[in-house]
């Protein structure tokens, strides 16, 4: 079977829909082991009609033995499947004769050739089980000779089945892929709730009174009260991150990726719900925030502080960063760049441009800096 990032591999969330398409087979050999018993006696040639249906039961018993088994569902057993269903139809004109096509008799494989559209969608999902079905549709009008109403009503059931199969097959798997997802998320969120209690309770705590106790010493213990403050900082942000998870479309949560980026000097906002964005956008805009805030750190002085704001607007998302240092002169980054230092020309606004999104830069002496960076979802057009 087709596997699904997320999806344990030892549970397949289509195996109700193998068991039907084994039941399926089965049923549909009867019918037409009571067809070929029916009419073999009027027969161009009843031994190749018996020779054929002897075939049909190796075929499906091999088949129901494959479908029952998860290694059994791959492409060569269904393709193979499809093929045989396809060939043993093609020797239908030199076992019918022509007044039994006038009567519309059955084919030779009549609905058991049916079978490889269902096995197909349930592999491959709604297109190729519908191609599927257009193929044994097909097979079955070059046999007849002509396109009758009878003709065209096999087609369409054929296209159908195959679809609506795959359509199945399809949502069970996406289905299952969510599901096992919240199961973790859940799983990772009790998992950090009781470390944050634990964490809280023991580590938390004697970092608060280090840093308390070293502010009231002064001096050495003084600096060592400042770190003690920024790993309890550092602390709280990594317990209080939300998840970090996926989607089945390849989107990322960007809250987690910044949310740990919160010290005691930089503080992080972020909304309450998912904000998801492609995996490798989301990567980009947390090195987007991290180079902003090295500058800070660089530039801006010990004392600065500055301020991470995500919003998501639907259509697309808003990331601000902004710091209360002296700002940056007029013609700075210009002359940085001049230099060979690309820091900002290629760290922020080359990200930005490769993203497809829009920069806005607030500064000016003794205003600070504001980094503004606008992120377009698929579809919009605001882009530019």
């Amino acid at each position: 079977m087709p596997t699904v990032p997320g999806m344990v591999a030892r549970d397949d969330p289509v195996a109700p829909l193998w068991r039907g398409t084994v039941a399926l087979r089965v049923v549909t050999f009867l019918f037409a082991a009571v067809n070929v018993t029916i009419h073999s006696d009027e027969y161009l040639r009843p031994w190749l009609g018996w020779t054929v249906l002897g075939v049909m039961g190796l075929w499906s018993a091999f088949t129901v033995r494959s479908y029952s088994a998860e290694r059994g569902r791959n492409w060569w057993v269904v393709g193979s499947d499809l093929a045989v269903a396809c060939g043993l139809m093609s020797l239908s004109p030199f076992i019918l004769t022509d007044e039994q096509y006038l009567r519309l008799v059955p084919l030779v494989t009549t609905i058991w050739a049916c079978e490889p559209a269902v096995a197909v969608g349930a592999l491959g999902g709604q297109v190729a089980g519908a191609l599927a079905g257009g193929v044994l549709g097909l097979s079955t009008y070059l046999n007849r000779g002509e396109m009758t109403v009878d003709v065209v009503r096999d087609v369409v059931l054929l296209v159908g089945a195959g679809f609506v199969v795959g359509m199945a097959s399809t949502t069970a798997r996406r289905t299952a892929v969510r599901l096992a997802r919240a199961l973790r998320t859940e799983a990772a969120t009790a998992e950090r709730e009781r470390l944050a209690r634990s964490i809280h309770d023991g580590v938390l705590q004697v970092l608060a009174r280090v840093r308390k106790r070293g502010l009231e010493l002064g001096g050495e213990a003084a600096e060592l009260a400042e770190l003690a403050g920024e790993q309890e900082v550092a602390l709280r942000s990594l317990v209080a991150a939300a998840p970090e998870e996926s989607t089945v479309d390849g989107e990322a949560d960007l809250r987690p990726a910044l949310q740990l980026l919160a010290t005691r000097r930089f503080e992080v906002s972020t909304p309450a719900t998912r904000v998801l964005l492609p995996a490798a956008a989301v990567a980009e805009l947390a090195s987007l925030v991290r180079e902003a805030l090295s500058n800070v750190d660089e530039h801006a002085g010990e004392d600065a502080r500055a301020w991470v704001l995500l919003e998501d607007l639907g259509d697309e998302v808003v990331l601000s960063v902004r710091d209360d240092g002296p700002g940056i002169p007029e013609g700075r980054i210009e002359d940085a760049a001049a230099e060979g230092r690309m820091g900002i020309a290629k760290s922020i606004r080359g990200r930005v441009a490769a993203l497809g999104g829009a920069l806005e830069l607030q500064t000016g002496p003794g205003e600070g800096t504001e980094w503004e960076v606008r992120v377009f979802r698929a579809g919009d057009g605001g882009a530019g």
